[in-house]
């Protein structure tokens, strides 16, 4: 053993931390796994598409509206006030979050979940953070609380894009609801926040289930795939006619429920049912995690 290996007392030196990574007291885990989550280069490409989409909702909707604002819009399938952009650009913020919601939001959050413990096992980091005394309660208590600040920070991008865009393109002014009452733009805007935080907590559910996935394997690559792939098929399954009767019980089931806040009297009811469910969701795939991560051989 050499005189760099050894301290003082001729004890060996514990194993250094991975590059980057250090040590932490358990009051700034969170603060570093919420800062490491941000600044990883796939974070952020995540978020620049979250930006890009409603840009390109808004910029399409204002080419087939034409300057006469008529035409496109109220033909076709989608949200029921996308009809309702040109009017006012604060529809494009409710659009763009229906637009999104269905993939890029979940896959975006679903990429993330995935990666938030297999990324640390491939990347050799998982043993040094075992070593803080935070222990692997908080660790993991940690990582799905910072997937969760990643979830209200990807569904508010995805609002403040459109709603910049939708000023720039559009008019702004009293809020029409779909049940046909006018409100004032500052009591749309509150809507839209309350809106955005629903969606947030939507997501949840699915953070859980990643970060359980995440649990179970040493490649971030893996647990990803996994999770979009799992995200993909209860959707395919909550379009299928035939398991009508499991269909409230899938997590997607209820997400577009944030729509019955743009009425007035507002309808909580659908709103409660999806935020239930989520929290239902967080409570079995989040112990379910525990239960693993704490038993887990960490050997990389």
């Amino acid at each position: 053993m050499s005189q760099a290996e050894l301290t003082r007392g001729g004890a060996p030196r514990p194993a250094a931390p991975a590059p980057g990574r250090r040590l932490l007291r358990p009051s700034g885990l969170l603060r570093s796994e919420i800062v490491l989550t941000f600044r990883r280069w796939r974070t952020l490409a995540l978020l620049g598409v979250l930006v890009a989409v409603p840009a390109l909702v808004g910029i399409a909707v204002k080419i087939e509206t034409g300057d006469d604002g008529s035409g496109g819009g109220s033909g076709g399938g989608g949200p029921a006030f996308i009809t309702q952009v040109t009017n006012n650009g604060l529809f494009l913020v409710f659009t763009a979050l229906a637009a999104t919601l269905p993939f890029f939001l979940p896959m975006a959050v679903g990429v993330i979940a995935g990666d938030s413990v297999a990324g640390e096992a491939s990347a050799g980091t998982l043993r040094y953070l075992l070593v803080a005394p935070a222990g692997r309660t908080r660790l993991l208590l940690a990582k799905f609380v910072s997937v969760a600040v990643f979830c209200v920070a990807a569904t508010l991008v995805v609002a403040l894009s459109a709603l910049a865009v939708g000023a720039l393109l559009f008019p702004l002014g009293e809020v029409t609801l779909l049940s046909g009452t006018s409100v004032p733009l500052t009591q749309g805007l509150l809507r839209a926040l309350a809106i955005a935080l629903v969606v947030a907590a939507s997501l949840l559910g699915l953070a859980a289930i990643g970060l359980f996935v995440s649990t179970l394997t040493n490649s971030g690559i893996a647990a990803m795939a996994t999770t979009v792939g799992l995200l993909i098929t209860v959707q395919i399954l909550d379009q299928i006619p035939q398991l009508d009767a499991v269909h409230p019980y899938l997590f997607p089931h209820h997400w577009l429920s944030f729509a019955d806040l743009l009425r007035d009297p507002v309808l909580w009811e659908p709103v409660w049912r999806n935020l239930g469910l989520q929290a239902l969701y967080v409570a079995v795939f989040g112990s379910a995690a525990w239960a693993r991560f704490t038993a887990r051989d960490v050997t990389a």
